[in-house]
């Protein structure tokens, strides 16, 4: 029996009575409305609001779960990591854990799905109907509405969605209850038709083709998973594809989008507009060309769109149930 797996097997043994948790990241989760301490149930638990990539190392060593929602573990970190039987992405996406050298270390990844369906259906909504709307612009200039002898203004124009084409990437639990709330406002919903999709709801939906839906949808949602066929699916080709009319909203992952192609879409007004809640490099570096002031077409969020008490109150169970499974010795949400 291989070494790593002999030690697996004592640790696991040990874990049953006290493993040492370790939460990386946990102001990711608590803002003081949702109690973390129900994880010590489990076992040793210590809380670091935040970890650099200096201080991981250090942090998950003698540790037996690690858990992280943005932390990046990698194969450099995970080969220093003796003591790790289990890792736990309090996410449904697991694109910051290097999933091959977990197994070869014969570390048990999971990861939490579900949780945030609605709030992140919503704040998508939220986004479309700003910026159709420009509600946002309007809040923001509340000093001119005296100066409006009829109170209402038409500086920045309104326009409706009934009867218009919702093109949506991504049929999953999210990209379905957005389709499905916009169908009762009076839009047509489409998919992007995607090699690898396994996606079969709402097949009264049709599934086209890259370049119809690109140049079809007046307004486009991105709901699918970061992978190597989708990272940068919007990019200067499709962008060049969208009318001058269309939305553009992603609350999936900042790598589906090429930044630069996008900032210069909207800087030329080859598109309409933009809703982001997340972007390529969180937390953005001072001067992130996305960030400037004069791209009034754009609205961007801090990756907030999960973050209701609700959501995060449903993560919170979700993970206890991991921990609870593994410790069983039957792991659930297992991805590796």
């Amino acid at each position: 029996m291989h070494i790593r797996a002999i030690l697996g097997s004592l640790i696991y043994y040990y874990m049953t009575d006290n493993p040492h948790i370790v939460f990386l990241d946990s102001s990711t989760m608590d803002a003081g409305d949702v109690d973390l301490s129900t994880l010590n149930q489990f076992g040793h638990l210590s809380l670091h609001p935040v970890t650099s990539a200096e201080q991981i190392t250090e942090r998950i060593a003698g540790a037996h779960v690690a858990i992280t929602n943005k932390v990046v573990l990698n194969r450099e970190i995970l080969q220093q990591s003796e003591s790790l039987e289990l890792i736990i992405v309090c996410a449904t996406g697991v694109n910051n854990i290097d999933l091959d050298a977990a197994k070869e270390q014969n570390i048990t990844v999971t990861n939490v799905a579900g949780y945030s369906t609605a709030s992140v259906a919503q704040h998508a909504l939220s986004l479309l109907l700003n910026l159709s709307g420009n509600a946002h612009r309007y809040c923001t200039e509340a000093s001119l509405w005296a100066e409006s002898p009829i109170f209402t203004r038409l500086a920045h124009p309104m326009s409706e969605l009934s009867g218009k084409t919702f093109g949506l990437a991504g049929a999953g639990n999210i990209g379905c209850l957005v389709g499905q709330t916009l169908e009762t406002l009076g839009m047509h919903i489409q998919v992007l038709a995607r090699k690898g999709s396994l996606t079969d709801r709402h097949p009264e939906w049709p599934r086209i083709n890259r370049e119809d839906f690109f140049s079809t949808s007046d307004a486009i949602s991105l709901h699918c998973p970061l992978t190597e066929t989708t990272h940068h699916m919007v990019n200067q080709a499709t962008l060049d594809l969208m009318k001058k009319t269309t939305f553009l909203v992603n609350t999936g992952r900042g790598e589906l989008i090429d930044e630069s192609a996008l900032i210069r879409a909207l800087r030329s007004r080859s598109i309409a507009g933009a809703a982001l809640d997340v972007i390529s490099q969180e937390p953005p570096p001072a001067g992130h060309p996305l960030l400037a002031d004069d791209i009034p077409n754009l609205i961007i969020t801090p990756h907030s769109a999960w973050t209701s008490v609700e959501s995060r109150t449903r993560l919170l169970e979700g993970i206890s149930n991991n921990l609870k499974t593994f410790i069983a010795g039957n792991p659930a949400n297992r991805v590796v």
